[in-house]
């Protein structure tokens, strides 16, 4: 297991965070101008999420690239005996990289089923929503939020809980209560502001290969030291 390095509260300030437009800044420099395609970066999101995942997991996945990262972990899962199931709201509007994780998986004779069953999973991966989220979580979504949410296993949420603001930390609509959230790059504001420490649970936040140089193009300059010999560090504990 590769180490790990828990930060303390006091260290929180030294910590740059992303919101989601940088986010999105972020990911098109690393594509653009630094020639590392979203592919890459997804892959090294599912990989990570999935170290995260000791038990049996059943894994929940959303349209865009949040499920995507979420179809990879499913894959890694699936070579370590430790995928219990998978669905995802809507193959048919998987595109681009996150198309490309589905097509792999369903190579390896993954099936990826229309609706979550829990039944053999110890606990769930939230690959629902990510740092797009633009209003409430309704329909659909929301009912499977709630499932989640009642399902009655530990939850480990991809990058925010799905419903969270990531931005502000609100939770307007149906959110997630995760017991681990799996924070990719740089940490996210609402993850620590708002409703955020009740829904995110343990907070880490995991290296996947964005260059320091996309961040410093934008002003955001990473400590050497957060990723120099760790992959991954504790950001916050649970919230009691």
């Amino acid at each position: 297991m590769t180490p790990t390095v828990p930060f303390s509260s006091s260290d929180r300030p030294n910590i740059p965070t992303l919101s989601s437009a940088q986010v999105r800044e972020v990911d098109q420099l690393t594509a653009r101008r630094f020639a590392i395609p979203v592919s890459w970066l997804m892959e090294a999101a599912g990989w990570q999420v999935a170290r995260q995942c000791r038990d049996r997991a059943y894994v929940v996945c959303g349209r865009g690239n949040n499920g995507g990262d979420g179809l990879a972990a499913a894959r890694h899962l699936h070579r370590w005996g430790r995928l219990a199931g998978l669905a995802c709201l809507d193959t048919t509007a998987l595109s681009g990289p996150a198309a490309e994780q589905a097509r792999a998986l369903r190579a390896l004779g993954v099936e990826i089923a229309p609706e979550p069953e829990f039944n053999g999973a110890q606990l769930v991966v939230d690959a629902l929503l990510g740092t797009g989220l633009s209003r409430p979580a309704e329909g659909r979504i929301a009912e499977w939020i709630e499932a989640i949410n009642v399902s009655g296993r530990r939850v480990v949420s991809v990058d925010v809980p799905s419903g969270l603001d990531a931005d502000s930390g609100l939770a307007t609509g149906a959110c997630v209560r995760a017991t681990v959230t799996v924070t990719l790059g740089l940490p996210k504001p609402g993850l620590l502001a708002g409703d955020g420490p009740v829904h995110a649970g343990e907070v880490w936040v995991a290296d996947i290969g964005v260059p320091f140089e996309a961040y410093a193009a934008i002003g955001v300059e990473v400590p050497p030291h957060l990723f120099g010999m760790h992959d991954r560090f504790q950001l916050a504990a649970a919230h009691s």
